[in-house]
């Protein structure tokens, strides 16, 4: 009798990886019990199967590169991250039988070291001051010594990064919102939720005001996120969609987490405190304009489930 112990894991795999997408908004009234006319929402994006926004890129990156024959049986998916693509691609790696190496900053966070490892794939440590472009580096060099033994998946060059949030999020955020939506916000790591979802967005309504987030400093702990004056810049980020791109300092980011545990009961990741600071910051310039009606929109890429140990929590 043949096993089906090989069937059985890969049928698994593909319900697990269609799950990714279609995440919740929830609505934060704490930040507008003075602005009645303004709603704020957030796609929940930690109920994605991997735990955060980067399931989607990871997956259709991973999806084109199959269908195009540049990834396939004998190669390695190679790419350098800060934590939450390499776990996504980790997780679909081990869902489809498909090798992963990362390149990863050494200072991630423990949680995330441990998903890592939890999956199996194998990592290349970097220097943490050199943060995520220190890893690019790293990948780039081992992708130019064997290239025939890696695909290199490129997350901040890949057209496919941005265009699952043009084809998925967008789209969600457009229907969910019922058409109402008014400003889209969204922090800038690869570039690739703001560029999609801004693209869409301002293709369904022009008027749609789009907001980017970076950190004020080169030297900041907002994990996932560039500062792009100083950082190596993706080749997919266009700062051409954005109408403000506001700074937000680590500090603020780590109030704003505290803050919406405290008074919301939800635990957000760090570049979700991080939007969320500059979300509260905007919506206190439309209220100047009480007669003015805004449903503001951002995406919150992880939960506190990987931040947890981290000092800040208790000062």
């Amino acid at each position: 009798m043949q096993s089906t112990t090989i069937s059985k894991p890969r049928l698994y795999g593909r319900r697990t990886l269609a799950r990714v997408g279609n995440t919740p908004l929830i609505r934060f009234e704490s930040l507008t019990r003075e602005w009645p006319q303004i709603q704020i929402l957030g796609k929940a994006e930690w109920t994605n199967p991997g735990g955060s926004v980067k399931d989607r890129a990871a997956l259709n990156i991973i999806e084109t590169a199959l269908r195009s024959g540049k990834l396939g049986p004998g190669k390695r998916l190679l790419d350098a991250t800060s934590g939450n693509t390499g776990i996504a691609y980790a997780m679909i790696g081990a869902a489809r039988g498909i090798p992963v190496t990362l390149c990863v900053p050494e200072n991630v966070s423990v949680e995330r070291k441990r998903i890592l490892a939890a999956y199996g794939a194998e990592i290349v440590w970097t220097d943490p001051l050199e943060g995520t472009d220190g890893a690019i580096r790293k990948a780039m060099a081992l992708h130019a010594a064997e290239p025939g033994t890696y695909f290199y998946a490129d997350q901040y060059s890949n057209d496919a990064n941005w265009l699952a949030h043009y084809h998925g999020t967008a789209n969600e955020i457009w229907s969910q919102t019922e058409s109402t939506v008014t400003h889209f916000v969204a922090g800038l790591g690869t570039s690739g939720t703001f560029v999609g979802v801004t693209r869409r967005l301002k293709e369904l309504n022009p008027t749609i005001h789009a907001t980017s987030v970076q950190p004020d400093s080169a030297f900041h702990g907002l994990e996932g996120l560039k500062h792009m004056p100083t950082a190596m810049v993706p080749k997919i980020y266009d700062p051409s969609l954005a109408d403000s791109t506001p700074e937000v300092s680590t500090e603020a980011a780590y109030a704003m987490v505290k803050r919406i545990a405290r008074t919301e009961g939800v635990l957000l990741g760090i570049s979700a405190g991080a939007a969320l600071v500059a979300v509260e910051e905007l919506a206190r310039q439309i209220a100047l304009d009480p007669d003015l009606p805004a449903v503001i929109v951002t995406v919150l890429p992880d939960s506190a489930d990987r931040y947890l140990s981290e000092k800040w929590w208790n000062e």
